[in-house]
């Protein structure tokens, strides 16, 4: 047999190194499309995640401002009513179960809405996204009749149709919805195949698996950084109509999972390289059974004199 090319292991450890760094950096951004295409687009989680928002005092005072100047809007003049006093109607209605109740079938009709829209390719590029005001104000009818409270059957059920996206809005959104879902495929599936390549091809596959398990560790870091950055900025760029603490909430409410993601792969990145440097430094050890007699030396052969 010939004997292998001396630069032979100095190839294989660069091609897997190269082949783990690139692993390493689709991590971040796989995990990003992964929440955005699949966590965002199913409609009970995004009610179950923005639920307790209900209850939040920022969104609260912010629901209060918002409706309470809409009610005066439109009944202005009317006697005995001011803006303070409906205010304070409004944000005392925000601690009921009604509200409550409302606040999840609007956040329901508003998402079912929009992925329609995402979704539908006959639907016009033109065209708006609107919803229907009318179940909500059904079902908040509903949860203050079971209270009983004078005359909750009559309030009056209207089809009031409120745009929720401007079609310019909608067609970047598409294009970004596309780009997610060939993103969320592709991009985990090629960090595993990468991480796999390049972890068969070392010469110690043992500290390929370290540096895979580090650069895991890192990018889930990095995906923390990079959504504590977006916080930052995406409140920064508000406009000062907006409350920054209720928009604060909404943005901490959507990207918890994320946040958790990253955390999980820090921790199991870490969890991972420690047990191979362990399994390193102190398996030979380990392995060996307590009392075990070790073999004893092979004396060298003494070498033959030739006869004369």
């Amino acid at each position: 047999m010939s004997p292998r090319p001396a630069h032979a292991p100095r190839l294989r450890g660069a091609l897997s190194a190269a082949l783990v760094a690139l692993c390493c950096l689709l991590v971040p951004p796989g995990a990003l499309a992964v929440w955005a295409a699949h966590g965002l687009t199913d409609t009970g989680r995004f009610v179950r995640t923005m639920a307790p928002l209900a209850g939040d005092p920022a969104v609260r005072e912010t629901v209060a401002d918002t409706v309470g100047d809409e009610v005066v809007r439109r009944i202005d003049g009317t006697p005995g009513v001011t803006g303070p006093f409906v205010r304070d109607a409004v944000l005392s209605f925000t601690q009921t179960d009604a509200f409550r109740t409302g606040w999840d079938t609007a956040n329901r009709v508003v998402h079912e809405a929009v992925l329609r829209a995402l979704l539908d390719d006959d639907r016009p590029r033109a065209a708006p996204v609107t919803v229907d005001l009318a179940p909500v104000t059904t079902r908040i009818r509903h949860r203050l009749a079971d209270d009983n409270p004078p005359l909750a059957r009559q309030i009056p059920v209207r089809h009031i149709e409120v745009a929720v996206l401007a079609p310019d809005a909608l067609d970047r959104l598409r294009k970004g919805y596309e780009v997610l879902k060939v993103a969320a495929l592709w991009l985990p599936a090629a960090a595993v195949v990468l991480a796999v390549a390049g972890i068969s091809v070392a010469t110690c596959r043992r500290r390929a698996i370290t540096a895979t398990a580090l650069g895991t560790a890192l990018g889930g870091a990095l995906l923390g950084t990079a959504v504590a950055v977006g916080r930052r900025l995406t409140l920064s760029d508000l406009p000062d109509s907006v409350s920054r603490p209720a928009a604060a909430a909404v943005y901490d409410a959507l990207t918890a999972t994320l946040r958790t993601t990253s955390w999980l792969l820090v921790t199991l990145g870490l969890a991972v390289a420690l047990t191979a440097w362990l399994t390193g430094r102190y398996g030979p050890a380990l392995r060996r059974r307590p009392g075990a007699v070790p073999p004893a030396p092979v004396p060298p052969q003494q070498p033959t004199r030739a006869r004369a």
